[in-house]
């Protein structure tokens, strides 16, 4: 029953969005009980190619823009911060205007842990300031991130103060704005499963996982910031290019 109902899905004779047959109809068209029923739409669910609301039903999950996350990205950030476009690498990567990008924000002072501390080659305890933000366009929730900057670095200037956000030129143009420039920035990926809070601030599906990329960002030779960046899976390809001339 799942096989079939997933291949209807899959050809589009199921399309995106479109309500799957009730239980009881289900029933009838497989001569099955109810909870062979329930059984195959949880397979689907746990797969990520359907989703059950109270009221609504199940129904084929809509297809997701994907986001391009090129190697390249940082680079036009910064060539575009400094010719004064009002663009960051999250507005580019979804093609979206500058006034359909928000973001819900939270700052805090906090002590670096062993885990930060080492990202950024300071001492545990060194005084950061984390700042949570949820990005969203046309209001819609895409990715969700933590970032540290160090406090000694960022106390009492525009950028420690949440009302300043979202920033134009984003990360980028705020390091800008104290006098560094970005020279290289690393990434590391890896994929896991959702998080509650994650599930509920970005509305992931079942059976959808994320990736998380762990960013140093490195200006006069030393990390000025690290931030965790999570992004549903079926929202984002991550395109990289290696020159190995």
């Amino acid at each position: 029953m799942a096989d079939e109902l997933r291949r209807r899905i899959m050809s589009g004779a199921t399309p995106p969005g479109a309500l799957l047959p009730s239980e009881s109809t289900l029933m009838a068209e497989f001569s099955v009980a109810r909870g062979t029923v329930r059984e195959a739409l949880a397979v689907l669910r746990a797969e990520g190619l359907v989703a059950t609301e109270m009221g609504r039903g199940t129904y084929a999950r809509p297809v997701v823009p994907v986001r391009r996350l090129g190697s390249d990205r940082y680079r036009k950030e910064l060539d575009q911060v400094r010719s004064g476009e009002l663009v960051t690498s999250f507005t580019a990567d979804q093609q979206i205007a500058w006034s359909a990008y928000t973001l819900d924000k939270k700052f805090r002072e906090t002590p670096a842990n062993e885990t930060i501390a080492e990202l950024f080659g300071v001492e545990p305890g060194t005084m950061l300031l984390e700042r949570r933000f949820v990005f969203r366009a046309h209001g819609t929730p895409q990715q969700m991130s933590t970032s540290y900057l160090l406090l000694e670095m960022v106390a009492g200037t525009p950028v420690a103060d949440p009302a300043n956000e979202p920033w134009p030129g984003g990360n980028t143009s705020q390091l800008y704005s104290l006098g560094h420039t970005i020279i290289s920035v690393r990434e590391q990926v890896r994929a896991r499963m959702p998080r509650a809070d994650e599930v509920d601030a970005l509305k992931i599906p079942g059976g959808v996982p994320v990736l998380v990329l762990t960013r140093q960002t490195y200006a006069d030779e030393r990390v000025l910031e690290v931030a965790d960046i999570t992004i549903p899976a079926d929202r984002v390809s991550l395109d990289y290019q290696i020159d190995l001339r």
